[in-house]
């Protein structure tokens, strides 16, 4: 099935020698892929701590100054985010979260080793599910600042010396997530996600100042939710912006076509180039065969615009082509993956 992945081209707004620049936005394959059939998944939570590590779990949370159970709620708000966007991911027929599973992690805050088969064969066998997620870690590390600052204080007798009372609190939120497929027994992926929060604030008392790090658990829940979205984000293709190279300098043809560009009129600009790849000067009609590549992969040709590409280098030695051949192959690679991604 023929796709075009090509979404945005703008023309660079400087010159560089004979060359002006194109951005491309260009449709990347999922870093994440999953084989065909798996239709649905389960997730688990295995992050909370073993009640025999209750000890150095009580530990931890006070020196990471975490409030009561706040890992345990921010971790399922993990998961519950999670679990939704795999729901609005069309691929999935079933996704559901396994509260009731019983799988602990040995030290609070560490990353644990995986699973062993059997267990997820039999959860999978158990819950009729094609794959699981896993939780594997998560936790939460937070510190306090408190400093005072003098200040001067308006009243109505008069300015007077005060201080200010800030206080802030910085908090790492660190998880990290499996995804098991047990008919391959293979780890799809194994993928680490940190994010940061940090609350502020300032008044004329220490009670006034702290007051914005009162809603702290529900910030850290919130990002927890943002942690699982972003990390189903991992099974969609994503767009990035690369930049290539053409040729604008060589003959009249060259600086009309330029100027065609310029204005977002790629297939007049290839008419000019296309004549000018049967000119009697050399350099000219290497540069013309490697424009024309660069056209094709703005169309979505790519097989064509390696064979513009190679033409160029082969008959008529350019430079840049040769990298662009390997450019325009990798770029058909990743096509190839794409296809089978969305195929499934």
């Amino acid at each position: 099935m023929k796709k075009l992945y090509i979404l945005l081209i703008t023309v660079g707004l400087y010159s560089c020698s004979a060359t002006n620049h194109v951005y491309i936005s260009v449709l990347q394959p999922s870093p994440v892929t999953l084989p065909p059939g798996m239709k649905e998944v389960g997730i688990i939570n295995r992050s909370l701590v073993m009640e025999k590590n209750k000890v150095l779990d009580i530990v931890d949370k006070v020196m990471t100054l975490e409030g009561d159970s706040l890992d345990a709620q921010a971790s399922q708000a993990s998961v519950i985010g999670l679990a939704d966007e795999l729901i609005n991911n069309k691929r999935f027929t079933n996704v559901t979260a396994f509260n009731n599973i019983n799988l602990r992690s040995n030290v609070p805050g560490q990353y644990q080793g995986p699973l062993d088969w059997e267990i997820v064969e039999q959860i999978c066998r158990e819950k009729h599910v094609d794959a699981l997620f896993s939780l594997e870690v998560f936790d939460t590390d937070s510190r306090i600042s408190y400093t005072t600052v003098p200040v001067t204080i308006r009243t109505p007798l008069g300015n007077i010396p005060g201080v200010e009372h800030h206080a802030s609190m910085f908090t790492t939120v660190k998880s990290g997530w499996r995804i098991y497929d047990p008919v391959q027994r293979l780890i799809l992926d194994d993928y680490p996600i940190t994010r940061n929060i940090t609350l502020s604030g300032k008044g004329i008392n220490p009670v006034a100042a702290a007051g914005a790090i009162i809603n702290r658990k529900d910030a850290v829940k919130d990002v927890s939710r943002k942690i699982g979205q972003d990390y189903a984000y991992r099974l969609l293709p994503y767009w990035i912006k690369v930049t290539r190279d053409y040729y604008v300098k060589g003959s009249d043809n060259f600086s009309v076509a330029k100027r065609k560009a310029q204005t977002g009129n790629w297939d007049g600009a290839a008419v000019l180039w296309e004549k000018e790849t049967t000119s009697s000067s050399r350099t000219i009609a290497g540069r013309a065969c490697y424009n024309m590549a660069i056209i094709c992969e703005i169309n979505g040709q790519l097989d064509k615009g390696i064979e513009w590409a190679q033409k160029a280098y082969e008959n008529y030695n350019n430079k840049l082509a040769l990298q662009y051949v390997n450019i325009l192959k990798r770029r058909k690679e990743s096509n190839n993956l794409l296809n089978y991604q969305q195929e499934n």
